[in-house]
């Protein structure tokens, strides 16, 4: 499948999606619905994928200029998609009564110890983070919001890997994934650098076990800021769309444990949301975001000056750079004085 037809696919599923929710919607019980103050300037679907476009041209780009092999097809070919696509929809009406209602408190807690933030039903979703389901859901459920652009803006924070991979052997290099999720990220950065040794980390159980499934890399159930690993274990530290998930409090305490576990001159990269002012057309669109789905901490993330609590805990902006929806942020930890 190329990057065009992935686009078109989730773009339809999307369209399918907005469809049935109407239709939903007309079914539930009257209620107050939540408030949704629509701000000006959201783009439409066509300067959407305008940007789609954009992002679509440096992937290939960086393609051509080697720092990451082409995309794979989609996991299970058609049937896959096929099999996803109708687990989506089947779910997608508990996700928009959920919406209607305003619940987000419906996750059953499994008696393992976990944050209390974390136990919420973040963007509505059936479980929140904690059970089979909700793993197996969650890759489509990214893809059909972002009209297939979520894993093109992901393979970005291949390039600075990629970049300390050509300098040394990357089997001597070590990369910890936190808030690793489903493991879309780690089956690219496999294909990338087949030789590169890396642990995956993330709260939930169940979305650890399909990361690895039938793969066998380390992994560990932690939390981001409790890693139960040594001061400079590793020379590469990635996290997605992490920080905008968190309460103010607890993002400096991740960023000290991203910094803590990261060697002398290795590198952090972190991929998250777009913030307000990156690329302007945008803005009206990160304002409705939280308003649409149960996100609980996004509007602070928003304005959150992300150099400097990375500063204020040892680490260095190299560069950072918008990707669609996404911002890449690349630090390295300097040497000490």
């Amino acid at each position: 499948m190329t990057q065009a037809a992935r686009v078109g696919w989730y773009a339809a599923q999307s369209a399918a999606g907005r469809r049935l929710a109407a239709e939903v919607g007309k079914t539930l019980p009257p209620v107050d619905p939540p408030v949704i103050e629509a701000p000006a300037g959201v783009p439409k679907r066509p300067a959407l994928l305008k940007h789609v476009r954009r992002l679509l041209a440096r992937d290939l780009a960086n393609v051509e200029a080697g720092l990451y092999p082409f995309p794979r097809d989609e996991p299970g070919g058609l049937a896959g998609l096929l099999t996803r696509r109708n687990l989506y929809l089947k779910d997608l009406p508990e996700v928009v009564r959920r919406r209607a209602t305003g619940a987000h408190q419906e996750v059953e807690r499994d008696g393992l110890a976990r944050p209390r933030y974390y136990a919420q039903n973040f963007h509505f979703q059936t479980d929140g983070w904690l059970s089979d389901h909700s793993a197996a859901l969650y890759e489509t459920q990214v893809e059909t919001l972002f009209l297939g652009a979520a894993a093109a803006m992901r393979r970005q924070a291949l390039v600075p890997i990629a970049e300390m991979v050509r300098a040394r052997d990357q089997r001597q290099l070590r990369m910890l994934d936190v808030a690793t999720g489903a493991g879309a990220f780690l089956r690219d950065v496999r294909r990338a650098f087949p030789r590169l040794p890396v642990i995956a980390s993330d709260l939930s159980e169940p979305y650890l076990a399909h990361a690895r499934a039938g793969r066998g890399e380390p992994a560990v159930a932690a939390a981001a800021e409790a890693l139960p690993f040594a001061d400079g274990a590793f020379d590469i530290v990635t996290n997605i769309y992490l920080f905008h998930e968190l309460p103010p409090k607890v993002r400096p305490l991740v960023a000290a444990e991203l910094a803590r576990v990261l060697a002398p001159e290795g590198r952090l990269v972190i991929v998250d949301s777009l913030q307000t002012g990156d690329t302007p057309e945008l803005d009206g669109l990160l304002e409705l975001f939280p308003q649409l789905f149960h996100e609980p901490y996004y509007r602070s993330y928003l304005t959150l000056d992300m150099e400097g609590v990375c500063a204020s805990v040892g680490l260095e902006l190299e560069a950072a750079w918008p990707a669609f929806v996404s911002k890449i942020f690349v630090f390295r930890k300097r040497m000490p004085s």
